[in-house]
């Protein structure tokens, strides 16, 4: 038993550095510690869970215990770690994948610790090559221009001249705009084009506005 275990978190801990080792090389902050630490616990609890519900068993054979019972509590238990990386910030956000890493990271343990370790195996290589392959087919889609609106709410002091060099200072073409006032802002329907790339630096240059009270884009 001893030797299986110690198979089991030796094998999590290669599938966990290697996720860990991409994370880390692209600056995040779940990176190789975080990864092995996470895949060699889901496959410790998996493996406990497994085994001590195997040690008594019924006059018919079959084991006292619930075998899932203790490795159900990872996919709870891995939630707290995935919303501690979500980072809400000025109407953005950010550290979705690098959550859902560290579910999908827990999941590789969890099976490795089943004794699945084919498909832990596959599932690594599979989880890289999402996150290094894709990479480049989501460099070339921030590239292509599109027709987005936005709805943007100010303080009834700020002209639109200062929210239209905004837009156009990060290269964004405006197609149209209507204003509405109120009694204490007032909103701009604007519609633009341009790349994602450009459009996420506009968003981030208005949120950072004390005088932009929010902003939607559809």
């Amino acid at each position: 038993m001893q030797f299986v275990l110690l198979l089991k978190l030796a094998l999590a801990t290669v599938l966990g550095g290697a996720i860990g080792f991409e994370r880390e090389l692209a600056g995040k902050p779940a990176g190789l510690r975080t990864n092995i630490l996470i895949c060699v616990g889901a496959a410790l609890f998996t493996h406990l869970s497994v085994y001590l519900a195997q040690i008594g068993f019924t006059p018919d054979g079959r084991p006292y215990g619930d075998t899932t019972r203790i490795a159900a509590q990872i996919v709870s238990g891995i939630g707290f770690l995935g919303a501690g990386a979500i980072l809400h910030a000025h109407g953005a956000v950010l550290g979705l994948t690098t959550a859902a890493t560290i579910w999908v990271v827990a999941a590789v343990g969890a099976a490795v610790g089943a004794g699945a370790y084919v498909e832990g195996v596959g599932t690594s290589l599979l989880i890289i090559l999402v996150l290094v392959g894709l990479r480049p087919v989501e460099s070339r889609l921030l590239h292509r221009r599109r027709k987005v609106s936005a709805t943007v709410r100010v303080q009834r002091d700020l002209r639109f001249d200062v929210i239209e060099d905004i837009l156009r200072g990060c290269g964004l073409h405006i197609v149209s705009r209507r204003s509405y006032e109120h009694e204490s802002d007032r909103a701009f329907d604007v519609e633009l084009i341009g790349t994602s790339k450009q459009i996420d630096e506009a968003v981030d240059e208005l949120r950072r506005r004390q005088d932009v009270i929010s902003l939607t884009v559809d």
